[in-house]
């Protein structure tokens, strides 16, 4: 095991006739009476059913046009903007590299990755670079003061913002319908329109004491792509799965995947171990040949 700030991993090793599932179960079991010991926050969570030569396809989330070089720009429309920015099917507005990259990543992890994880062999998808988004709210005291609101006010404002919660069912001719309030946040706008408070009945919105952008969590690793940073996918192969069918099935079904990407997003294949096996195979059947061809050939000359 080893451990550095803010992360612990731990290996446990078997025997080779030990089976791989119902260990996994027994560990699983033995984290869940371990998991009140541990610190506030921490989480634990099991690697794929994976080893560490499982990665059988490597790809790129990126920009159509990088920095929107080359593009044409739609004032109001999603993709890149005259002034620069990108603007999302969401209506969120990036105007930098963080946010940008940030956009990436969450097109990797919630677009791309449900989909290849159910390829037949694939046991995970890895995703490298980019930020894990995050809506970034930064107040503004002067204003916060001006209009009496303390900072908890603030912050429970922002969390009675997002919210989901069940509300029962309807009985109606007989048949039930679901009731469910899905107040969860989706842009940026959705927490700058969020009340605060309210002064001689006229709301005080989030947008008036602070401002909202969207940003990126802390990351202690990048990815980059022919000199810009991006976005890299890494699909994980299961324990005796057949490399070459796997990563064929990845490449197939990335061409699925690519019609559902918003628009200006793009995958570009990084690596394939299928091309490696087929070249793998076809050098040694060439050397084979050529080895047989030249014991015939030796035979003959010394049999006559």
């Amino acid at each position: 095991s080893f451990s550095r700030n803010g992360f612990s991993q731990v290996t446990a090793i078997f025997k080779e006739s030990a089976d791989l599932y119902f260990m996994r179960q027994q560990v699983l079991e033995r984290l869940a009476r371990a998991k009140p010991d541990l610190p506030a926050g921490a989480t634990p969570q099991m690697g794929p059913v994976s080893t560490g030569l499982g990665e059988v396809f490597h790809y790129s989330v990126e920009y159509v046009h990088p920095d929107g070089k080359g593009a044409t720009p739609k004032d109001g429309t999603p993709g890149w903007q005259a002034d620069g920015s990108f603007l999302t099917e969401q209506g969120d507005r990036l105007a930098d590299d963080v946010s940008k990259l940030a956009y990436l990543r969450t097109v990797q992890d919630w677009i791309i990755r449900p989909q290849l994880r159910a390829t037949p062999g694939v046991a995970d998808v890895d995703s490298l670079g980019g930020y894990v988004k995050e809506y970034v709210v930064e107040p503004d005291p002067a204003k916060m003061a001006a209009q009496g609101i303390s900072f908890d006010e603030l912050d429970r404002t922002l969390a009675d913002a997002n919210v989901s919660v069940g509300a029962n069912y309807i009985l109606r001719s007989g048949e039930s319908y679901l009731v469910r309030l899905d107040g969860r946040i989706r842009t940026q706008d959705e927490i700058a329109r969020a009340v605060v408070t309210t002064r001689n009945g006229v709301p005080v919105t989030v947008a008036q004491v602070a401002t909202v952008n969207v940003g990126g969590g802390l990351r202690t690793g990048a990815a980059s792509r022919n000199g810009y940073e991006t976005v890299i996918g890494s699909a994980l192969m299961l324990v005796g799965a057949n490399s070459r069918t796997v990563a064929r099935d990845v490449g197939d079904k990335l061409k699925d995947v690519s019609k559902t990407l918003p628009e200006g997003i793009m995958i570009v294949p990084a690596l394939d171990r299928s091309q490696l096996v087929m070249a793998t195979i076809t050098t040694v059947a060439k050397n084979l040949a050529e080895g047989a061809l030249l014991v015939i050939a030796i035979l003959f000359a010394l049999l006559g």
